[in-house]
């Protein structure tokens, strides 16, 4: 980790907030349980516990490894519907292939982004590659939930492959931090992917003892998951370390800093930053799907159970009026 980097990040766009700009707060630090999805990979789970008035748009965050598998030991979920909102599969390390109901798919791997915008419904699945599970190998990656807002909901689905060299590369006045925009825009530089729901999703490394003070759009909110490494965010330095994720609160700048010496398998910190315009809409969630009420996850239930999100073999483990699985 990182897959995605530049020999000299002076060479890149430099960012900073305003002078004036109004620093976020430090709501809580809140540390993801472990658990395991899917065919039984390790994930942590980054919003457990976190209020979700804090979270929306964002509904739910694994991080998934990093594990080193040895051969035969790779892993990934069963065929499982969504409908409701869009999955966003970040792999920093290793490789998965992707395929759904509707003919599309494909593999990412070291950088690459698929983002997937279930709408009205699929059914879908996503493992490692053959020759992967045979050699074993490095795998590291993370899934998140973007909920869609109700006129949206039902719309056709669709996949961006967002590859690594696509992503908006930034750094920050001192050359210390590199910032990767996958999606949404940091101080007027856009990343590639294209969300429904205005978010913006950067994944920063910042070297020992480095800070950046990021301007932040004031009507997303801000939350900051640590995926290695050891730091501190917020003006007052609140600490954070691996698998935690800090709440800011209202402001229009957020700060995160990198403690001076960090664990010999773990050079750098390397933080998830995540803010969204918050939808403001009820939500019913169940397993893997998220409507606004309980009738209408009802009727997606039962569109799944009579095949109305797709068909699959039955090899796989699912078949029609089976209970899906609620994984990634």
């Amino acid at each position: 980790m990182p897959a995605v980097t530049v020999e000299n990040p002076l060479t890149l766009p430099r960012v900073t907030a305003a002078p004036d700009a109004v620093a976020r707060p430090v709501l809580t630090v809140s540390t993801a349980p472990s658990g395991f999805e899917g065919e039984g990979f390790p994930v942590r789970r980054a919003f457990a516990g976190i209020n979700y008035q804090h979270l929306d748009p964002f509904i739910m965050m694994d991080q998934m490894g990093e594990v080193e598998y040895q051969p035969g030991e790779p892993k990934g979920t069963p065929w499982h519907p969504h409908r409701g909102f869009e999955t966003v599969t970040y792999i920093i390390d290793g490789i998965f292939d992707h395929q759904d109901s509707n003919g599309g798919g494909g593999t990412i791997t070291n950088g690459d982004t698929q983002w997937m915008t279930a709408g009205a419904g699929l059914l879908h699945i996503e493992a490692p590659p053959e020759h992967l599970v045979a050699s074993g190998g490095l795998f590291h990656g993370l899934q998140l939930w973007v909920n869609l807002p109700a006129k949206d909901k039902m719309m056709a689905p669709r996949y961006q492959d967002i590859r690594g060299g696509q992503v908006q590369l930034l750094t920050s006045p001192d050359g210390g931090a590199l910032l990767r925009v996958i999606a949404g825009a940091l101080d007027g530089h856009e990343g590639p992917g294209i969300t429904h729901t205005p978010i913006t999703m950067i994944h920063a490394t910042l070297r020992p003892g480095a800070e950046v003070t990021l301007p932040w759009r004031e009507d997303f909110n801000g939350l900051a998951y640590v995926l290695a490494g050891r730091g501190t965010v917020g003006a007052d330095r609140r600490p954070v370390r691996t698998g935690q994720t800090a709440v800011f609160g209202t402001g229009s700048s957020l700060t995160v800093r990198a403690d001076g010496s960090q664990d010999a398998n773990t050079p750098d910190l390397e933080v998830v930053l995540l803010g969204g315009q918050p939808i403001r809409e009820p939500m019913a969630h169940y397993g893997p799907f998220v409507m606004n009420t309980r009738d209408e996850l009802q009727q997606a239930f039962d569109d799944f159970q009579k095949g109305r999100l797709g068909t699959i073999p039955a090899v796989h483990g699912m078949t029609e009026g089976g209970v899906p699985e609620a994984g990634a």
